[in-house]
Formats: C-alpha cells, sequence, structure tokens
C-alpha cells in the first residue's frame, strides 16, 4: 500500500474518531499548549482547501513565521462547527495542496500526530497499524517543520511493539506511537520511554514546550 493510502486511511479515521466527540469533548485541552480539541482540528484542515496563490498570501501575511501562519488558519477555520469541519475531513480523504506533496506523507504524519494530540488527553488510545506507523516515523525524523531531527539527533530509536530501528547512539525504546510523539515534542510522552539516551531526549523535548 502506497503512502496516499496510509494518509486517506489515517483521515478516514480521524474523522470518524471526531463524529464520536462530545460538544464538551470539542472544547477539552489538548497536547498542543493554548489549542482546544476545536483548533487542532481547525488547523489540521486549514491548508487544504489553498491554492498556491491563496498559500503564499497566508504565508506572507504570517510574516513567514510558522507559528503565527498555522495561527492564522486556525483563527479562519474554528468559525466552522464541528460537524462541517468532520464533513471536510471526510471530503478530504484524498490529501490536495500543501498536504499531497511528497506522496501524501505530510497529510499523514500531520493528520497522525494531530489525531494523537487530541485522543492521549482526553484518555481514548487506539492502535495504529505498524505499516502505517513506520512510514509516518520515517518522514517525521525528516521533516523539518517537526524538528525531530534535532531532538533524536545521536540517539538510536527502537520500537518494541513492532521491528523499527532508527538512529545510532544512545538508545531510546519504547511504542512506536510514543518516540512518534516525543521525536515530535510533545511534552510528557518521553517518560514513556526507557533507555541510556531517554534522560537526553527528554531534555530536549520538555525543555522547549509543545511544537504545533
Amino acid at each position: 500500500m502506497d503512502v496516499k493510502q496510509f494518509a486517506g486511511q489515517e483521515r478516514l479515521e480521524f474523522a470518524e474518531f471526531l463524529a464520536t466527540l462530545s460538544e464538551q469533548e470539542w472544547c477539552a485541552p489538548t497536547l498542543c499548549s493554548g489549542w482546544s480539541v476545536h483548533d487542532v482540528v481547525a488547523h489540521a484542515l486549514s491548508y487544504e482547501e489553498l491554492d498556491g496563490r491563496a498559500a503564499a498570501r497566508r504565508v506572507a501575511k504570517g510574516l513567514l513565521l510558522p507559528s503565527r501562519i498555522n495561527e492564522l488558519g486556525v483563527v479562519e477555520y474554528r468559525k466552522r462547527s464541528p460537524e462541517e469541519l468532520v464533513a471536510l475531513m471526510r471530503a478530504s480523504r484524498q490529501p490536495r495542496g500543501l498536504t499531497a506533496r511528497f506522496g501524501g506523507r505530510i497529510a499523514l504524519v500531520d493528520g497522525m500526530i494531530h489525531q494523537q494530540d487530541i485522543r492521549r488527553p482526553l484518555g481514548k488510545p487506539r492502535e495504529i497499524p505498524p505499516d502505517r506507523l513506520v512510514a509516518a516515523l520515517r518522514f517525521a525524523l525528516v521533516a523539518p517543520p517537526i524538528r525531530a531531527f534535532w531532538r533524536v539527533r545521536g540517539l538510536r530509536l527502537v520500537a518494541t511493539d513492532f521491528d523499527w530501528v532508527s538512529g545510532r547512539g544512545l538508545e531510546v525504546r519504547g511504542r512506536g506511537e510514543a518516540l512518534l510523539m516525543a521525536a515530535a515534542g510533545r511534552s510528557g510522552v518521553v517518560g514513556e520511554l526507557s533507555g541510556p539516551g531517554q534522560r537526553k531526549l527528554a531534555e530536549r523535548v520538555e525543555g522547549r514546550g509543545t511544537a504545533r
């Protein structure tokens, strides 16, 4: 199965999960500091309908600062109701525009991380298919916006729930989903990992807040 298919499956499952949430849960906090569930979903979809010109305008308005650019998208899309956002997620099963780049890898990684940003605080875990998670890990570790390459440099990541290893150096062990979220800078996840490199990874993640 190719990555675009993985991305489509991830989005469909994301939409089905969101459709089960209550009004109160849509207002709940997430792993993205200052963002509610509604905000994270708005962000995850905020690039989907942009053509090249519209994307360029948002980047310019955000003064080339990723956090500001993302916030502009959230402000625009949080005006939509949960039902409208779920409908857009379903309609966007196949990535378009920016998220379709790199063979759909942006959509896959962004969707997977943000779904976990929501699920973890709500106490609603899931089992991610290993082949889909491996595809996400491989891209997340080299994608500049995520900055995972900086956090895991000099470390050897070892998944304990399936066969996957990446990097050289002090070993960090744990479930593949936890490795992905920690590498993406999600605060609080590093405690689920172990190994001689765990402390170094924790210092890099916990001391800098949560990336969006």
